[in-house]
């Protein structure tokens, strides 16, 4: 077993026009004050990282992870959501999704992709001269408007979605394999990429590809209705990156699962700091230590309610609180009686292994 790495956290959230959430050293200086180890860096946002240098330049590495250092912190993961998002868009999110792509790509949806995927291979490279073994993204979308089969869905719709979502990905992680990196697709709403059985349908079509690998998230699990700590049973061989993030799930008599188009406020689920939902976070880290999850816990901070300082703060708090550092030896090593095998044949009332005759001369 091993010890989890913490406190770690996702800076995406955080990161603002103002001081000091502006520029990767002043949030890094912040991060470091409210008891953080590591960061986890948004690749899109250029006031944090310039992916393609990053990915061109060992000494731009080594450079951005010294001034971390200055501070006490690593990089836990490079993260991609909205830019894997754009490698598969469904044309109903067209317009909603060119807000994610710079403008001289946007209105095309093919152009857009292609940016897309390169971003990616970028992600791979610069994850490797960082000295990073995994990264965290989104699988992006061709089904999720048939999501609920209601018309019924045309004979070979979902088969053709997912056949087509792997022909995307797949030499995208044939990238990141060059490379060294696995690729954590965030299991997410929204996402073709959702749940435990739309995971397993891309990685089959995939034929189990190495690098094909999950950030988990509890959170979107407890906004399904889905077993989280089961799906850690399930797939901890491909969990590869973690966010600590909770949430809360209350239907009522006018909201369920979907919500009803309401604030998050009003919504039956709803995400909230850790330790003020309803996810069993002790259970989620006995689960990983156990199966020898070797990653960060990552704190994603999103809560309709509370005021993200505060979050942050509790937040690394929590982590830390909840890190196991798993023991060296067994507790009941002191009673341990040694290996003896006549001694356990005897104890089980079997008669003693007969002497092997020599064997006969050649």
């Amino acid at each position: 077993m091993r010890t989890l790495k913490g406190p770690g956290v996702y800076l995406a959230q955080f990161a603002a026009d103002e001081a000091p959430y502006n520029s990767l050293d002043s949030l890094a200086g912040w991060a470091a004050a409210k008891g953080f180890a590591g960061v986890q860096i948004p690749t899109w946002d250029t006031r944090l990282i310039d992916l393609r240098r990053a990915a061109e330049s060992p000494a731009y590495c080594d450079d951005l992870k010294g001034r971390l250092a200055d501070h006490g912190l690593v990089i836990t993961e490079l993260a991609s959501h909205i830019t894997g998002q754009l490698v598969a868009v469904h044309p109903a999110h067209d317009a909603i999704m060119d807000a994610f792509a710079p403008p001289q790509v946007r209105g095309n949806p093919a152009a857009r992709r292609a940016w897309a995927e390169q971003q990616m291979a970028f992600a791979a490279r610069a994850s490797r001269n960082l000295g990073l073994d995994r990264h965290v993204t989104f699988s992006g979308s061709l089904l999720w408007p048939y999501l609920y089969p209601y018309p019924q869905w045309p004979e070979g719709l979902i088969d053709e979605g997912f056949d087509e979502l792997a022909r995307r990905w797949r030499p995208l992680l044939d990238t990141a394999d060059e490379h060294g990196v696995d690729f954590c697709f965030e299991i997410h709403p929204c996402e073709d990429l959702h749940d435990g059985w739309s995971f397993e349908m891309f990685l089959e079509r995939l034929q189990g590809h190495r690098r094909c690998a999950i950030m988990y998230d509890p959170s979107h699990f407890v906004l399904q209705a889905l077993d989280y700590l089961a799906f850690i049973d399930h797939y901890h061989e491909r969990i590869r990156a973690f966010h600590v993030k909770d949430a809360e799930f209350r239907p009522d008599g006018k909201s369920g699962v979907y919500g009803g188009y309401q604030p998050w406020s009003r919504r039956a689920g709803r995400f909230r700091s850790p330790g003020d939902g309803q996810v069993d976070f002790g259970a989620i880290f006995t689960r990983l230590a156990t199966f020898d999850y070797d990653g960060w816990a990552v704190l994603e901070w999103e809560c309709f309610l509370k005021h993200p300082e505060d979050g942050a703060a509790e937040g690394a708090r929590f982590i830390r609180e909840h890190i196991i550092r798993v023991a060296d030896r067994a507790f009941d090593d002191f009673v341990r009686s040694g290996a003896d095998r006549a001694a356990n044949r005897a104890m089980l009332g079997l008669a003693p292994d007969a002497v092997p005759e020599p064997a006969p001369a050649q």
